[in-house]
């Protein structure tokens, strides 16, 4: 297989001299970052965007300055749950303008770049059939120019909003080599925990970045009739299985249907209903978080 450096000539079309500018731009772009923390969750559907969003929320209100990138190219959302949607990008001569979210939380989604809802993120190849194989290069070459051609300015935190599958985590490394951190999000089923434990390996053996921690999602729900917490699912202790796996075990998250809501309405629970018993929990974390981070902690 030939690389962009095997290639002889380029017929004039400067390729080798774009590809040069752009990873001078990325390293550019990424110095002026402190932090770069990844959070997968390895399976779709156990809430991980949800607590992106409230992380980078959780640290904004600390006076940090905070940046999200969502990486999910095919299903994105964090435009929505920062309420961003609808913000008009502008391209300016130091790059790309991210769109702005709660306490100044930059926002760059593919979502917003989207003329409509209906319209999905469609990958075609030389012919119709090869559109699957071109798919994971096409992933990379978006990521890079998001975090390329982005004008994030200084950034105490990014968090990256890493799409379901462990196949995309390798995806990173040529990215961010220098990745900081990652967070890993599960449930409490035995289906969730299975699949992440694949990711955490892939994570450990390729990232080889300091994993921060493991948060179980969904742990419990409240009973509308006694008002005693009741595990959602009948999986095992999430916090057994980042034992067993050697990673630090953060926090339970319970099942709220505020979070939802709130997620709907682009307005992240820890601002719009921080006593909820989600709120609480996603503080609780992202004060651990925080602390491995060596970040500063938030004002009393």
């Amino acid at each position: 297989m030939k690389t962009y450096r095997d290639i002889a000539g380029d017929a004039g079309s400067n390729v080798m001299g774009q590809v040069r500018t752009q990873e001078e731009n990325l390293r550019a772009r990424m110095a002026k970052i402190r932090l770069k923390v990844a959070v997968l969750s390895g399976k779709g559907g156990v809430g991980k965007s949800v607590i992106v969003a409230n992380l980078a929320t959780a640290f904004a209100m600390r006076g940090l300055q905070v940046g999200v990138l969502d990486a999910d190219i095919n299903g994105p959302s964090q435009a929505k749950m920062l309420g961003v949607r609808g913000q008009r990008l502008t391209f300016q001569a130091e790059g790309v303008q991210p769109a702005r979210g709660p306490l100044g939380i930059r926002v760059v989604s593919m979502d917003l770049f989207l003329p409509s809802d209906e319209t999905p993120v469609l990958w075609s190849g030389p012919t119709e059939g090869e559109g699957y194989f071109w798919r994971g290069a096409m992933e990379v070459a978006a990521l890079r120019e998001f975090l390329a051609d982005t004008d994030w300015s200084e950034l105490d935190l990014l968090l990256l909003d890493l799409p379901p599958g462990a196949d995309r985590i390798p995806n990173l490394l040529p990215l961010l080599p220098e990745l900081h951190g990652i967070i890993i999000v599960t449930l409490p089923s035995e289906v969730s925990q299975l699949i992440v434990a694949k990711s955490v390996t892939v994570a450990k053996e390729i990232l080889k970045a300091p994993i921060v921690g493991m948060i179980e999602n969904m742990a419990t729900h409240l009973c509308s009739r006694c008002g005693a917490h009741a595990p959602l699912f009948p999986g095992q202790d999430s916090a057994r299985l980042a034992e067993r796996l050697s990673v630090p075990f953060l926090g339970r998250i319970p099942f709220d249907p505020l979070l939802s809501r709130c997620a709907d309405e682009g307005t992240p629970i820890l601002m719009s209903y921080p006593a909820a018993p989600a709120a609480e929990a996603l503080s609780e974390i992202a004060a651990k978080v925080g602390e491995a981070l060596c970040l500063p902690p938030a004002p009393s």
